[in-house]
């Protein structure tokens, strides 16, 4: 039995909120820091200060986000990578419970477009010319959007030759 191994890594495109947000969090924090310590001296402005730092904190690891794929022996396991430093567990699909694997504007997935499904989506959030991302529906029930490389579609290609269209 052949094992295949791929990883790819995709970038999701920066939010223009998240941005806006991590950067006016922080100038509140700067500013109630000199406020508790000049103005009010005490706990209220630094209070405050420490709140408004948790959520810059917190705005700062959502603003930038990239997606890790992982293809192991027909299981694709998708990680999301926090502003470059923090790793958690998104999600992780076996091919063999997927339905079809197509580009996101294929004729092949247009039954599959007025279904009501979960969606999922682990792409760059760019629409581009020609389309890379692909749609995979997975048990059924869950659309899940991808932005594979290729060497990744070949890889799924191996395993689901029939599932998998790339036109």
């Amino acid at each position: 039995m052949s094992e295949s191994y791929v990883e790819y890594l995709v970038a999701r495109k920066p939010s223009f909120v998240m941005q806006f947000l991590k950067i006016l969090l922080i100038m509140l924090t700067v500013v109630f820091v000199l406020v508790g310590f000049i103005f009010l001296p005490g706990i209220p402005g630094l209070l405050v200060a420490a709140v408004t730092a948790i959520g810059a904190y917190i705005a700062y690891l959502n603003a930038s986000i990239e997606y890790e794929y992982l293809y192991v022996d027909k299981e694709i396991s998708i990680d999301k990578v926090l502003a470059k430093s923090r790793r958690k567990k998104a999600a992780s699909y076996s091919l063999e419970q997927m339905e079809i694997f197509a580009p996101l504007n294929s004729h092949r997935l247009d039954s599959y477009k007025n279904r009501q499904m979960k969606t999922a989506d682990y792409s760059s959030g760019i629409a581009a010319q020609p389309e890379r991302r692909y749609m995979m529906v997975w048990n059924g029930d869950t659309k899940v959007i991808l932005e594979p490389n290729a060497e990744m579609i070949k890889a799924f290609q191996s395993v689901a030759p029939r599932k998998v269209f790339t036109d």
